[in-house]
């Protein structure tokens, strides 16, 4: 990644939130680097070195702010193909792929070399993927140490370290200050609530942000049992690996960030689960960048201008979110939803969260999949759809589809319209939010047709071709129009 120190510069001098998270500044006569939106003294244009990430700017040598904190920063999209390898991996690496792995690894589950990995990732952020991991894990334990009461042992782990011996000694090492010292001068920690059986944390976006549009989104769509809505609050169990627990999110006030409470058993699983929060609530959008383009087409523009900040919803679980669009096909959003509490009901591992609302972990494949095409049908559906269902989840099980942030696109909606029952919509929806690809465009669907003004599938697809990369930016905005006219919001239809 290319960056012209003017540009920068101007951006720093203005704090200008586009930026955040895109560049990090150095100052040579500190040693300190800063988001371009810090509010420090702005130092001369000669002091400043600009970097494109994190990792990139310690690894020349710089210590991160404790006034912006660089380690809140938002992320950034995974868009043109160019970048799309080494966003793919930054990704992974956020999730911890590398925590108990190397380069190799992390390359071969990106179908690559481990050469042209390294080449890929340090062209576009000016450090290795090892940096990357290493800064990553540093900067989660300063949050951590800053925002929460955990014990070091416990900081160590959740942040990726294999022993609290290397955490001490890369730390100090890095930033020339020890655990225990950072910890004893922080201020407006947050804590350990609810008798020490949550902890809250601070997730940084760039705005605008439309929380109130996304949280509809979510709140129709939310299966009963696993997920509840209410009191401008998006709350859901959580299912990693073996750790299970649940997690509360909200926006604070007058502020780009939205808070995250998160119990504690959650803890040892939070790479995974802080990169899956982003995803869900699309936190590394840069929305100035998506308006400016979509905004430029005369049947979008007041759409956008309507709803500045507007997201795309990620998942939280690839598999939950894919079966649930199987469930939409044809139905309605509440009929969908009524089926897929039913399936969290009957097939879901009980969840005994203090929370009433929350009664139900997501249901798993391999449960599903066991289960059987008969059984799921016999909640209220088509055998046809139970049968979908079914076979997705075994081909999940089985390792056979990735629906998460990174898999291939094209591959992964190639394997899944091979499904009988899964159309070019159901692709697409899933590709869209499940791989949170920003390009998806579910073109076949009735409400987009409707709401761009009774359009062909066809004519739709080219007219929809000056909106890349952000085709998914303008499925929202016109899913969106339509809670304006609620008439025209049909249930969803496969067209061929």
């Amino acid at each position: 990644m290319t960056l012209d120190p003017t540009s920068c510069y101007r951006a720093l001098a203005t704090h200008d939130s586009r930026f955040d998270g895109v560049f990090f500044v150095g100052v040579t006569t500190t040693k300190i680097y800063c988001r371009p939106v810090c509010r420090a003294r702005l130092p001369g244009p000669d002091r400043c070195r600009f970097y494109p990430s994190a990792a990139a700017a310690e690894a020349a040598g710089f210590r991160p702010c404790l006034r912006c904190r660089p380690e809140k920063a938002p992320g950034r999209s995974i868009v043109d193909a160019r970048a799309r390898l080494a966003r793919s991996a930054a990704a992974r690496i956020e999730a911890g792929a590398m925590n108990g792995g190397g380069v190799e690894d992390l390359a071969a589950a990106l179908h690559t070399s481990s050469r042209q990995l390294r080449r890929a990732v340090r062209r576009e952020y000016g450090a290795t993927p090892v940096q990357l991991a290493q800064t990553h894990r540093l900067l989660l334990a300063k949050r951590l140490l800053t925002e929460s009461d955990m014990s070091m042992t416990e900081i160590a782990f959740a942040s990726g370290f294999s022993s609290v011996r290397r955490f001490n000694a890369l730390f100090r090492s890095r930033y020339r200050l020890s655990p225990t010292n950072l910890r004893r001068g922080r201020r407006g920690r947050s804590g350990r609530n609810q008798g020490g059986e949550t902890f809250t944390l601070a997730l940084d976006y760039r705005p605008p942000f439309d929380w109130e549009a996304l949280l509809g989104f979510l709140a129709g769509r939310a299966v009963p049992g696993v997920e509840a809505v209410h009191d401008g609050h998006y709350a859901r169990t959580v299912a990693i690996g073996e750790h299970r627990g649940w997690v509360a999110v909200s926006p604070v006030a007058d502020r780009s960030t939205l808070q995250a409470e998160v119990s504690i058993s959650l803890a040892p699983a939070l790479m995974p689960l802080l990169a899956r929060l982003r995803v869900l609530f699309d936190l590394d959008a840069e929305p100035e960048t998506i308006a400016s383009h979509l905004v430029a087409d005369p049947i979008l523009a007041p759409y956008v201008r309507r709803r500045p900040g507007l997201r795309v919803p990620g998942a939280m679980d690839g598999f939950e979110l894919a079966f649930r669009a199987v469930l939409g096909q044809q139905v309605s959003v509440a009929a969908a939803s009524t089926l897929a509490g039913r399936i969290a009901e009957r097939f879901a591992e009980s969840a005994d969260t203090g929370v009433r609302e929350l009664s139900r972990f997501p249901v798993t494949a391999a449960r599903l999949a066991d289960a059987g095409a008969d059984r799921i049908a016999s909640l209220g559906m088509p055998r046809s759809r139970a049968a979908c269902i079914a076979h997705l989840a075994q081909r999940f099980a089985e390792g056979e589809l990735r629906l998460e942030p990174g898999a291939d696109v094209d591959e992964t909606t190639h394997r899944l319209e091979e499904l009988p029952g899964i159309g070019p919509w159901t692709a697409q929806y899933v590709a869209m939010r499940a791989l949170h690809w920003p390009d998806a465009f579910p073109h076949s669907d009735l409400g987009i047709r409707k709401a761009f003004g009774d359009s062909s599938p066809s004519r739709l697809l080219r007219a929809a071709s000056r909106w890349q990369p952000w085709r998914a930016y303008a499925t929202m905005h016109l899913w969106q129009s339509l809670s304006d006219r609620p008439e025209l919001d049909k249930p969803r239809q496969e067209v061929a």
